[in-house]
């Protein structure tokens, strides 16, 4: 199992970066989007992403249940990318809303966010593809100024923290340069 995971701000260059490694690796790509069309922006902001892909990669757009559904549609490929898990963590958030009214039941969010990482671990571990993984890091910037936008941080932090364990590499994403951050001085547990 190989996996890769691209991390930092938002625009700085990861998704970029992710298809670079994926056409250098020449192999056949499965790109997994998770990005839901909630509104205009949003939707024209995913055709530009699908325009910019290769023809010959292979496309599954999912917004939960991730890892399962990369089993069922990997296929031959050798390379799968997942654009994002920021956009996966704000998906399980609505969904969990949906299922309360729009309360959200922090512990049912933690429970819904760190299953759907550890069902996409499982599923880096089951196949012999490479996997690259992008993310946003949100815990450099200002607390957020409600409970929402900190247990949104909190839990995104969390996917990155068990993401990052698991990666054979780690890039952080800075004005479009990729840093190693790990294996390269990692000192690890």
């Amino acid at each position: 199992m190989t996996s890769i995971l691209l991390i930092g701000g938002a625009r700085s260059g990861k998704s970029r970066f992710a298809q670079e490694l994926a056409l250098r690796s020449g192999k056949p790509v499965l790109f997994v989007a998770t990005a839901e069309a909630g509104d205009e922006e949003m939707r024209q902001r995913i055709e530009e992403h699908r325009k910019a892909r290769p023809p010959d990669w292979s496309t599954l757009e999912v917004t939960s249940h991730v890892g399962s559904r990369i089993s069922g549609a990997i296929g031959g490929a050798q390379v799968v990318i997942v654009d994002c898990i920021t956009l996966l963590v704000n998906n399980v958030f609505s969904q969990c809303a949906d299922q309360t009214d729009g309360h959200i039941d922090a512990p049912l969010v933690e429970r819904a966010v760190t299953g759907e990482v550890a069902e996409l671990i499982q599923c880096f571990n089951r196949f012999e593809a490479r996997f690259i993984v992008v993310t946003n890091e949100v815990g450099m910037g200002l607390v957020p100024d409600n409970q929402m936008g900190r247990l949104y941080r909190d839990l995104l932090g969390k996917a990155n923290h068990l993401l990052a364990e698991q990666a054979s590499e780690v890039y952080l994403m800075v004005a479009g340069l990729p840093v190693r951050i790990k294996p390269a001085g990692y000192l690890g547990r």
